[in-house]
């Protein structure tokens, strides 16, 4: 969430740094400037009023004591409106505080100035390749057909049990799913990340507090009856565990990790590109968060981002980083890059891992703080990444590794998943 201090003191700079993402922000922001306006005024008004009212009960007491009654009594007269009149600035300061909030929570966060303009992933630029490209013969299957020929993840049982997008893995491809989840685990908790295990469902204020909330509810699972939301992300429940919280400087950074299936109605999502693993509601994934001081954030982010690199390197992916351009970035995030792997069969590039610094943005909503060298509380800035989301990754090796009608699986998870080919 965006400070009114800055919107009040930089309107244009504001302005001007959305219109990177191709958000429009001229309206909302003179709004809320215009209410932080009558906000300060009243509260001018109201600090006044009740100043005046300790004058005036002053007044009363001294003549109560002198005797004069009648004037005490006028006295008491004036108060009553007094009062009367600060009960209705109180009331209008509510009402204005409840619509000045439902605004500010409109504008997202501001893009920091490496973020490229642009309108889409067209416009996304490309930071660096890795990894060879595999040498596939012709008739080289895509993963949902080797799935099927395999017999390792069933989607029609999915359908029968829940619905689309809701996969069955069994035998050998379960064990791959769970040897990923161990293996990227393992790879964050070496590089310093703690270990949680986290929530499935989040309430409102979690929501809102990483910003999910109020942007994004069509793309959640909501649980209407207890008003909780199948997490989308690992990110919602781990930032939000320091929700309202001041740290010490000798806390951060704060760096977590966690496994969790992650739920996504994807609404609207149809044809090639979401056959198979590609796009489903339900998929696994690991996450890494940091919560640093903000002139710390951007060297956490690039070590965040050699971190996931290595980690795609060790399984021996085509892969390449991707700056996101403001077009295509999050509604909360300052800067973005997006890692993608090769398709072989698919002749594409799939998504696997998004790593991204909110600055203060999500912490400003979290009221995240910590005490700088003064003693006194700052937000902090809080960095998150996918390390790595499971699908697309599965879906790559399956179809960059076949030879033969079987798959052969990278060394690095041999000892994780007990076997080396599944055929």
């Amino acid at each position: 969430m965006l400070s009114l201090k800055l919107l009040k003191e930089q309107p244009d700079f504001v302005i001007e740094r959305l219109a990177v993402k191709n958000f429009d922000a001229r309206g909302i922001v003179a709004g809320i400037n215009e209410l932080n306006d009558r906000r300060r005024n009243a509260q001018t008004e109201l600090d006044s009023l009740l100043a005046l009212q300790k004058v005036k009960a002053k007044e009363i007491g001294a003549l109560m004591k002198e005797g004069k009654k009648e004037e005490a009594e006028s006295c008491k007269a004036e108060v009553a409106n007094l009062k009367k009149r600060s009960g209705e600035l109180e009331t209008a300061m509510q009402e204005i505080e409840t619509e000045l909030n439902s605004k500010i929570v409109l504008l997202p966060n501001l893009p920091c100035k490496d973020v490229p303009c642009g309108k889409g992933a067209e416009d996304n630029v490309v930071i660096r390749e890795g990894g060879a490209m595999p040498d596939l013969s012709e008739n080289a299957l895509p993963h949902w057909e080797l799935l099927e020929k395999l017999d390792i993840v069933d989607f029609d049982l999915g359908v029968k049990i829940t619905g689309a997008g809701f996969p069955v893995y069994k035998g050998k491809g379960a064990r791959l799913q769970r040897a990923l989840i161990e293996y990227f685990l393992d790879k964050n908790t070496k590089a310093g990340y703690t270990e949680y295990m986290l929530p499935l469902m989040v309430n409102e204020a979690s929501g809102f507090g990483t910003g999910q909330l109020p942007d994004k509810e069509g793309q959640m699972y909501h649980v209407g009856l207890d008003n909780f939301y199948l997490i989308p992300t690992a990110e919602v429940p781990a930032t939000n565990l320091y929700r309202d919280i001041i740290l010490s400087q000798e806390d951060l950074p704060v760096k977590l990790t966690a496994y969790t299936p992650c739920f996504r109605r994807e609404a609207g999502s149809y044809g090639k590109d979401v056959r198979g693993l590609n796009r489903l509601h339900q998929f696994d994934k690991v996450e890494i968060v940091q919560i640093t001081r903000p002139e710390d954030s951007y060297a956490a982010l690039e070590q965040m981002v050699k971190h996931v690199e290595g980690i795609v390197q060790s399984l021996g992916l085509p892969y390449r980083i991707v700056r996101l351009c403001g077009g295509d970035m999050s509604f909360t995030s300052a800067i973005t890059y997006d890692f993608e792997v090769f398709s072989a069969a698919q002749k594409r590039w799939l998504e696997v891992s998004s790593v991204s610094n909110f600055e203060s943005y999500q912490a400003n909503r979290l009221k995240l703080r910590y005490r700088d060298d003064n003693g006194k509380p700052q937000l902090a800035h809080t960095l998150n990444g996918s390390s790595l989301a499971l699908p697309r990754i599965v879906a790559a090796m399956l179809e960059n590794f076949q030879k033969d009608g079987k798959v052969i699986i990278p060394e690095v998870l041999r000892d994780y998943t007990g076997f080396s080919v599944i055929e």
